[in-house]
């Protein structure tokens, strides 16, 4: 023998409603779940508020009598104040459900989720879906046409989604493509971006508040801004605009009527009404980039534009309405801006619930080679000609690329001017070695100010990139000690200090030649790169 069915359920004040013999001409819910000849119900658990609706309690007790008699019809007495109101529902429900002596070894479970508000019915689903409600969902429907004894169709839900594991690798695979929008397409090396990212796809699809996005110049922060902007738009989260300032651009009176707008003759030149950004981002998303150089004026408007949604233009007395989403950029240190008095305090309290710093280049030197091919990808596409290192220039340009001497100061700017510049002067869409070498020289002239190349790479040339990082930073130190030295046992006495006690005999001059030697120089070869002259 089987076990029994048991089903729970509402009373439908308007679905099962319905007197005289006329009612038979009317599909009702409660009633039709006797009528099913592949379903035929144990036992109904049929909640209702007795006082205000017992009458028809009783009508659809009889009636199921009728077309179920084998069914048992259990009435729970239950009061809602207001059926709409979200919390009270599912405290009612909840509670109705932990005193209810569940057998699930002898009886199998149903909620009928076509009766109630539709506050009962998505209370139902959470109950279910969290397990305090331990079977599935019976959604019923009625017949195409009306036909007298059609109890119409009726579907089973099961919400353990572990039995549909395409359901879940589909969620799995679009939040992964989330991620993947917010990082350009560019396949990032680095955890701790990638953790970072991961937490901006679930707060920028959950979340309309502020957020504040730091780092350096370069380092993105308006790129990761419009591709929130993008996955919002995918979502339908957002349909009006995307707007991007630079809040260091903005000066004087125009600061004011860039941002909140004017109206006609505000100022000498207001020749005619301006609507500002903030309104032009009406239902989008605004990009303020580099907040910290806002004036104290602008910092007060904008605080009162996103706690109240108004503000005044320039120049007129009656506020406008502006509902945007904020994403603000800063290189600046807010923190140190309010403690000089440069930065209001509570504006920064209510752009700091989402504060994300975003490591500069040379801080995420594994994302270097996937950037690299993403540039040159994307330069092909919009010149419409293929560009491509040849495996020795591609070596060349990542060992100095991810080595210390490259700084980055610009971040992806540099890398990506870097990877234009190549690009552009490549022969026949290939990129050379001697080309990779006057870019290398380039960016080392760009960032150290003029001086092309560091004493180490003026020793040992193209070799000095194949140097692990531990020994490049150590032979750098013996370098500077020996060009302060007066001579080659001078220098071994400073390096050896410590170890030199430890010995009996000591001779500091030939330990030092022959850790030189491991690299392939000698004393004088770096006394003359130290002097400004050439390496013999």
């Amino acid at each position: 023998m089987g076990k029994r069915q048991v089903v729970f359920g509402m009373l439908g004040i308007q679905l099962d409603a319905g007197t005289g013999p006329g009612r038979w001409q009317k599909w009702r819910a409660t009633v039709a779940l006797g009528m099913h000849d592949d379903f035929v119900p144990d036992r109904i658990e049929l909640l209702v508020d007795a006082r205000r609706f017992g009458t028809l309690t009783a009508l659809v007790r009889e009636d199921l009598a009728l077309t179920a008699p084998e069914t048992a019809v259990h009435v729970h007495d239950t009061y809602m104040a207001d059926p709409w109101e979200f919390e009270g529902v599912y405290a009612c429900l909840h509670d109705f459900l932990a005193g209810y002596a569940f057998q699930p070894d002898e009886e199998d479970y149903y909620i009928h989720i076509t009766t109630g508000t539709h506050v009962s019915q998505i209370c139902w689903f959470l109950l279910t879906e969290s397990r305090h409600f331990p079977g599935r969902l019976l959604q019923t429907s009625p017949p195409r046409k009306q036909h007298v004894g059609d109890p119409g169709t009726y579907a089973v839900i099961d919400l353990d989604l572990s039995r549909y594991d395409h359901i879940a690798q589909r969620f799995a695979q679009q939040q992964l493509q989330d991620r993947d929008l917010l990082k350009g397409g560019i396949a990032t090396r680095n955890p701790a971006f990638n953790r970072m990212i991961e937490q901006i796809e679930t707060v920028a699809t959950r979340s309309r508040a502020p957020m504040l996005l730091m780092g350096p110049t370069g380092a993105g922060k308006s790129q990761l801004a419009r591709r929130v902007f993008d996955l919002k738009k995918l979502k339908h989260q957002l349909p009006g605009r995307f707007v991007e300032v630079n809040c260091a651009t903005l000066r004087g009176d125009g600061a004011m009527s860039t941002l909140f707008g004017h109206t006609k003759g505000a100022y000498t030149g207001a020749v005619s009404d301006r609507a500002g950004l903030l309104r032009s981002a009406d239902k989008g998303l605004l990009f303020l980039d580099e907040i910290g150089e806002l004036g104290q004026d602008e910092q007060a408007m904008l605080l009162r534009a996103l706690e109240e949604k108004r503000f005044l233009p320039v120049g007129s007395d009656r506020e406008v309405e502006s509902d945007f989403q904020l994403i603000a950029g800063t290189n600046r240190d807010l923190q140190q801006a309010v403690r000089a008095g440069r930065f209001r305090e509570d504006l920064l309290a209510r752009l700091n619930l989402w504060t994300y710093p975003l490591p500069g280049l040379a801080e995420r030197r594994e994302d270097i080679e996937p950037n690299l091919d993403f540039e040159l990808e994307r330069w092909s596409r919009e010149q419409h000609e293929r560009v491509r290192f040849n495996a020795e220039a591609r070596s060349r340009y990542l060992a100095f690329a991810t080595s210390p001497d490259a700084t980055w100061r610009g971040n992806f700017r540099d890398l990506g001017a870097s990877l234009m510049r190549l690009a552009t002067l490549a022969n026949a869409g290939r990129i050379q070695t001697d080309g990779v070498e006057e870019e290398i020289a380039r960016l080392r002239a760009q960032w150290h100010g003029g001086t092309a190349v560091s004493p180490l790479d003026a020793l040992l040339g193209e070799a000095a990139a194949e140097l692990d990082r531990f020994d490049r930073v150590q032979l750098e130190d013996v370098v500077r000690v020996c060009a302060r030295s007066a001579s080659l046992s001078a220098a071994g006495r400073e390096l050896f200090a410590v170890s030199r006690t430890q010995r009996a005999s000591t001779n500091d001059a030939d330990r030092l030649r022959k850790y030189l030697a491991r690299f392939g120089l000698d004393w004088e070869q770096v006394r003359a790169v130290s002097r400004g002259g050439v390496a013999p």
